[in-house]
């Protein structure tokens, strides 16, 4: 096992970045992101759309984004909105249940060995680690929360 701390907003995100690097150079099937809003993600990064296009192209991947709302996404990250569009069979956006929303936690996890958690938003604590039982943790609570979610963001606005 191994884990390095997350100590400024900076770490946080070159460790989500990282932390899809890894999955996706693991060939995860699964990653699981989680956050109130995804606001502060380095989602509208052209760099990570590359990598995750390359990683969706694989046989049976998934994205999934559990949030309390996306009111902030398309706002913060407009370019992410768009790219979805192409890979909303692949990209699962969720809604926690009013009753935990306001307790989820801020983490990527794949189903292998990567997780990335920041502990204290406030302060940008947190830890990124490479080991399979972690991960294994998070992903069963994730799990736990999708059972009891709804589906979220829609990936086109229809109107009339």
């Amino acid at each position: 096992m191994s884990a390095t701390a997350i100590a400024s907003r900076s770490d946080f995100v070159a460790a989500v970045q990282r932390g899809f690097e890894a999955a996706a150079r693991e060939q995860a099937r699964r990653i699981l992101c989680v956050d109130p809003d995804f606001a502060e993600w380095p989602l509208d990064d052209e760099g990570l759309h590359a990598l995750l296009t390359r990683w969706l192209h694989l046989p049976q991947r998934r994205l999934v984004l559990l949030a309390a709302h996306y009111d902030e996404l398309p706002r913060r990250h407009p370019r992410f909105v768009a790219w979805r569009r192409y890979w909303s069979h692949a990209i699962e956006t969720w809604v926690a249940p009013e009753e935990g929303a306001a307790e989820l936690p801020t983490v990527l996890v794949d189903d292998g060995t990567v997780s990335v958690n920041l502990v204290d938003v406030l302060h940008w604590r947190g830890r990124v680690e490479s080991d399979a039982g972690s991960a294994r943790v998070w992903c069963d609570r994730i799990d736990a929360l999708l059972q009891r979610s709804q589906p979220g963001l829609g990936a086109s606005t229809l109107g009339l």
